[in-house]
């Protein structure tokens, strides 16, 4: 299985970090925050992955270069200008179509079972399977309910056909990591010949996804997890990994 890992953005929720750092690179108890994810996923054999470039993406490649160094396959999709996460996966395209993918967030530390996610995945016969957390704010910042099916039946403002009929609901919200088929890309085609797909996933795709009865469904998970797009978030993720509050599976059998 291959991965594609976001590190295009600019990191301003970041500043004044990012001045002079992508924010992929910026340390997080002691380790660039993009190592994270990519520990993660070298934890469960996932060694070809793909990361999308753009604000300062020289810096990450030169870190990274080819991955050898982290037991990985490392390639590079160049942005030219800031495509959203749609239009991120879009231009990686040939690199992921050839099977079952996971997508992650550059700045996103998660304790995640990868192999009960692709178990659920597999078992529902899905397109997409967005991995989602509980929290008491979903409604302010977004949120995505669930069936006892785990189908997904409402996306921020979106509703399934017949979703009143699904039973009672449960919200969550999403973590930033999903597991996605090539059937995917069909929800992704660019609106004009030649013009460039800037979309987000969230905001254009899994919604058209929804509301066209496609199969999307919800991981429900309630382990560790850590948006890092803050100096605050970051200094929290800190404390908790240096005091050994959180001890992350990923990271305990081979450093």
């Amino acid at each position: 299985m291959k991965a594609m890992v976001f590190a295009a953005g600019r990191g301003e929720r970041l500043r004044p970090l990012t001045e002079n750092l992508p924010k992929a690179l910026i340390s997080v108890a002691g380790r660039p925050m993009i190592e994270y994810p990519l520990l993660l996923l070298r934890h469960y054999g996932i060694t070809e992955v793909i990361i999308n470039l753009h604000y300062l993406g020289d810096e990450i490649r030169e870190y990274l270069q080819d991955g050898r160094r982290l037991g990985l396959r490392i390639a590079y999709s160049e942005e030219k200008e800031l495509l959203d996460t749609g239009g991120g996966l879009l231009q990686a395209r040939a690199f992921l179509e050839d099977g079952t993918f996971i997508v992650i967030n550059s700045d996103v530390i998660i304790d995640l079972p990868l192999t009960e996610l692709l178990k659920s995945h597999r078992g529902r016969g899905g397109i997409a399977t967005l991995v989602l957390r509980p929290d008491p704010q979903a409604d302010r910042y977004g949120a995505i309910e669930i069936s006892r099916d785990l189908r997904i039946r409402r996306f921020l403002d979106y509703k399934a056909p017949q979703w009143q009929s699904a039973g009672p609901l449960t919200k969550y919200m999403f973590t930033g990591v999903q597991l996605l088929e090539p059937e995917v890309f069909h929800y992704m085609e660019p609106e004009a010949a030649g013009a460039p797909a800037k979309f987000g996933t969230t905001k254009v795709t899994y919604p058209k996804m929804l509301t066209r009865g496609e199969s999307l469904h919800g991981f429900p998970f309630s382990g560790y997890w850590q948006d890092t797009g803050t100096p605050e978030r970051v200094r929290e993720a800190e404390e908790k990994l240096t005091r050994g509050e959180v001890k992350l599976h990923y990271l305990q059998s081979r450093q």
